[in-house]
């Protein structure tokens, strides 16, 4: 077998390894509350959320264009976790969470995330189903849709998160003319350096995927960001390990 048979073995192991990782990590995780080094836009972010609820503002989640069916689907899932953990978190506010995405599988997922958790909160009833919008299916309509959102919409607390480009640039610029608090996170590396220099609060590189353990922690959740850790640390020692069997003529 050459190098290429190899591949689905191996990504079966990692699937199902990290699988039951996940589920051991999880009820261990019920008995030990986790410790996870300090993000300080997550605690300017809790701030942010309290003043909304207080001033009756209202709370935007843009999800980008990360279509579910591609790699890029993982970031949007991630938004939709911290979508329902912020919705749970402002369920007492005058002004329901809205939500934005670019692509039509995200915003039918952010309307039932909204609904179940304005179900949860008052035991029935009828949310507004226009608070999850598709805002654009090209990425400068749907930059443009949100920032039109942001700013009819009593918005004072953005976050992004999602896979968006370099067009986020346009919603960091809507949001400090507004002076509203926002935070994003991108999967694009170039999306990364705009929002570095222009968010008030960005997130780097895999910090996108804690955003719901961090606004608000469940033992899955803490699970899930053990489970990286230990699959890094094995990509690492694969890396370094491959690096010496090579120079030792063995590969």
């Amino acid at each position: 077998m050459n190098g290429s048979d190899w591949l689905p073995l191996i990504a079966l192991v990692l699937v199902v390894g990290s699988a039951l990782l996940l589920v051991g990590f999880s009820i261990f995780r019920r008995k030990k509350t986790p410790v996870f080094r300090e993000i300080p836009a997550f605690t300017h972010l809790r701030r942010a959320i309290g003043r909304s609820v207080e001033d009756g503002s209202r709370l935007h989640v843009s999800l980008g264009q990360g279509n579910l069916a591609t790699p890029q689907g993982a970031t949007g899932l991630a938004g939709l976790c911290a979508l329902r953990r912020l919705a749970d978190l402002t369920s007492t506010s005058d002004r329901a969470p809205i939500a934005t995405s670019g692509d039509p599988s995200l915003a039918l997922l952010s309307q039932d995330v909204l609904q179940a958790s304005y179900k949860d909160a008052t035991g029935g009833g009828h949310p507004d189903s226009t608070n999850a919008r598709l805002t654009g299916l090209t990425p400068f309509s749907y930059a443009s849709g949100t920032m039109a959102v942001m700013s009819e919409e009593h918005v004072s607390t953005t976050l992004v998160l999602g896979s968006i480009g370099v067009e986020a640039g346009l919603l960091t610029d809507m949001a400090e003319s507004q002076q509203s608090f926002m935070l994003a996170a991108s999967d694009s590396l170039p999306a990364q350096a705009v929002l570095y220099a222009s968010a008030r609060e960005p997130l780097i590189g895999e910090e996108l995927f804690a955003a719901g353990q961090y606004i608000q922690p469940s033992p899955m959740h803490a699970a899930s960001l053990t489970v990286q850790d230990i699959l890094r640390w094995a990509l690492i020692a694969g890396i370094l390990l491959g690096a010496v069997l090579k120079m030792a003529g063995l590969l």
